[in-house]
């Protein structure tokens, strides 16, 4: 009876993953569980304007993990199907806020050495990285003279909530930079309260540009292009050298971009994969900007 059971629950996975990869890829799948013949079709995003026009504008900007890593060696579709079915559940069971690089956040997470089972560290996203299941952020704060980072998987079972007490963007893509700043710059009180934003009312540019402290650095920054930074007062042998390792041609170069991206056609695929979910993705987040709303009322 054991084999019995084990051939028919492996033959319903079979099926599973038959109908996953049929709807995946459109494979044609023959055969029982331990010997099938598969044919994988190549895969074909769709080319209807209509389609790729509901697309919202800032699906991307807003949603970066949902769109998988554009490098070809670590592309698997079925792989990526499953993880944004997972990415959607654990959405319902914990709101995930917009956030930006820049933004003010506070994050809760488990925590079995702490007094109250959870630990809870408040400071601005630095970093923001992968995508799937894999996505991650980084915060960063300065407490009793002494910088801290922590760097959290956002789908990770281990946090149980992510606040966003100021939504703002800056006016670099990292903010790496801050680890050499001056300590003004990343300190925020651990009592933070929520900041206001009118809902309907764009996400503010911080055009804030901080000063960094003398050299010894983490990196030359002098190489980096950075918009929000000061002027860093260097010896001008720094800046020839800097010179020289520019890539001017870069931002002409189509094929780099095209390869750091994912196309427009397959980002609609994956929108109308997701649309059942997004009234409820759109709503949390419409949520979330009311809480900065409502303590103006009080």
């Amino acid at each position: 009876m054991v084999g019995v059971g084990a051939r028919s629950g492996a033959a319903r996975l079979f099926g599973v993953l038959q109908g996953l990869c049929r709807e995946t890829w459109g494979c044609q799948a023959r055969g029982v569980a331990t010997r099938a013949s598969t044919r994988v079709l190549p895969f074909i995003p769709t080319q209807d304007p209509d389609v790729i026009r509901k697309v919202p504008h800032d699906f991307r900007v807003v949603y970066p993990e949902f769109l998988p890593n554009p490098v070809p060696e670590w592309r698997n579709r079925l792989r990526e199907k499953i993880e944004r079915k997972d990415m959607l559940a654990r959405r319902s069971n914990m709101p995930i806020p917009e956030f930006y690089i820049g933004s003010i956040m506070a994050v809760t997470v488990a925590d079995p050495n702490a007094a109250g089972k959870t630990n809870r560290f408040v400071g601005i996203c630095i970093q923001r990285g992968d995508s799937g299941l894999r996505a991650w952020f980084s915060l960063r704060n300065v407490i009793d003279h002494q910088g801290l980072e922590i760097k959290y998987e956002m789908y990770s079972p281990l946090v149980q909530n992510i606040e966003v007490l100021r939504l703002e963007k800056r006016l670099d893509d990292e903010l790496l930079y801050l680890r050499d700043a001056l300590p003004i710059y990343s300190t925020f009180p651990s009592d933070m309260e929520t900041e206001i934003l009118q809902e309907g009312a764009p996400v503010p540019v911080n055009p804030i540009k901080v000063q960094l402290k003398p050299r010894p650095w983490h990196e030359r920054w002098e190489r980096k292009n950075l918009q929000g930074v000061r002027d860093l007062g260097l010896p001008e042998r720094f800046y020839k050298k800097a010179k020289l390792h520019e890539k001017p041609w870069e931002k002409y170069d189509l094929m780099k971009e095209y390869r750091a991206t994912i196309p427009e056609e397959e980002q609609a695929d994956i929108f109308r994969e997701i649309s059942s979910h997004y009234p409820l993705l759109e709503s949390t987040r419409r949520r979330g900007k009311r809480k900065r709303v409502l303590p103006s009322l009080s």
